[in-house]
């Protein structure tokens, strides 16, 4: 790598870093939220995105036999398994202990859920291959259609009712879950569905707006560009063009195009165009270092905070990017990147990372309060380290021995 910050930057060791920040999230069901000292927070009850996040954290961990990891990971699969399982409707619950007549399922913690087991199974955790099983059920039944070629946004508790939306946000959680569960299962039904969904959100309605990716549609799929335009830092569904996300899928079909002995040519050049569209409307666009969280449809700044989630994918889409194509300019970003990383995110003090910064890159607290959430950094630091995979279970797997952290 060129560029000091790239070559002072050791992904194994930043990922073991923030695997020891993480051990103190044990909870009694799962895992909880972690304030910015690290130190688990007093309300009772647990999140099903942070238990399947830090479940899938921990697997990797045990996976690369980092020492007590397995047992943290083992720990998170019995609370998906068991307290998070809805044994009456099937799926799962948004938190535990559920929050009554009004609880809702979602395809993007369900997706986490799938992504979380099949990396468990993948390092021979016990229960996680139930687990997975289990949430690929629920998944085609629930989740899976086959006519819109897409997962349906979500559902009210015995999956009655949908909600009339098409969101890109749980889809393209969606396609990661889809592929690890294709490469855990070695059933390609998952990895030609990841496709599908591909197909419909990026190769379709991506490329019909010149790569500014719409997030939001319709019960008929129309693209709903006003949406949230009253909540534009809305934390899930914010209005306008998410930068992070194109920069999430442009990762994300390399790593897809990786599965294929033959992948369409779309994939490669869809990424490319996501990921440069990300880069030069979304970085340093309001004078300051970093990427804004959004854009309107003129491509000007909207929500001006930097959360860490979005440089974590630069981070990702680059080294992934240059893993397929070493050309001079993915060294530039990622030295820039890192450097970025290195200067105004990773708390050296505290422990991991700082999840917000503001315009200035201050830390800030108005999407994020603490630093509960481990996934988007630990598969940014390793991802540096790693040739291109379907997946970051197949990629650990085709890498050298790690280096000792």
């Amino acid at each position: 790598m060129n560029g000091s910050a790239v070559d002072a930057f050791d992904g194994w060791r930043e990922a073991r870093r923030l695997i020891d920040f993480g051990r103190a999230a044990l909870a009694d069901v799962g895992f909880g939220r972690l304030d910015r000292a690290g130190r688990l927070g007093p309300e009772p009850g647990s999140d099903l995105v942070i238990t399947a996040r830090m479940t899938y954290c921990f697997s990797v961990g045990a996976l690369l036999d980092w020492p007590d990891c397995a047992g943290p990971a083992a720990h998170g699969v019995a609370a998906l398994a068991g307290p998070f399982h809805d044994h009456e409707y099937g799926g799962f619950f948004r938190t535990v202990p559920p929050t009554g007549p009004g609880e809702r399922k979602e395809a993007y913690q369900h997706g986490f859920v799938v992504l979380a087991a099949a990396t468990a199974a993948a390092a021979g955790i016990p229960g996680a291959g139930p687990l997975l099983d289990q949430a690929l059920m629920i998944m085609e039944r629930r989740f899976w259609s086959e006519r819109d070629r897409a997962l349906i946004e979500g559902w009210d508790r015995p999956f009655c009712t949908a909600e009339p939306y098409w969101g890109a946000n749980a889809n393209m959680h969606g396609v990661e879950a889809m592929i690890a569960a294709s490469v855990q299962t070695g059933d390609p039904l998952w990895r030609d569905r990841a496709l599908a969904v591909a197909d419909t959100f990026v190769n379709r309605q991506a490329r019909a707006a010149g790569w500014l990716l719409p997030e939001h549609y319709g019960p008929d799929w129309r693209v709903d560009r006003d949406y949230h335009a009253d909540r534009p830092a809305d934390e899930f569904r914010p209005y306008g063009v998410t930068v992070g996300h194109l920069l999430e899928w442009s990762r994300l079909l390399l790593e897809l195009g990786s599965s294929f002995p033959d992948p369409p040519g779309w994939l490669a050049e869809a990424s490319r165009q996501l990921y440069d569209t990300a880069f030069d409307r979304g970085w340093q666009v309001d004078g300051a270092p970093g990427f804004v969280y959004t854009i309107d449809w003129d491509g000007e700044p909207v929500v001006h905070t930097r959360p860490h989630w979005v440089v974590a994918e630069a981070i990702a889409a680059t080294a992934t990017w240059r893993a397929v194509a070493p050309e001079p300019i993915f060294d530039e970003r990622l030295t820039l990147v890192i450097d970025y990383t290195e200067r105004h995110l990773i708390d050296h003090d505290q422990g991991s990372w700082h999840h917000e910064l503001d315009r200035d890159n201050r830390p800030s607290t108005i999407m994020w309060d603490g630093k509960p959430d481990l996934y988007h950094a630990l598969q940014a630091s390793l991802l540096t380290e790693l040739p291109i995979g379907p997946s970051l279970v197949a990629r650990l797997r085709a890498a050298a021995r790690p280096k000792e952290a």
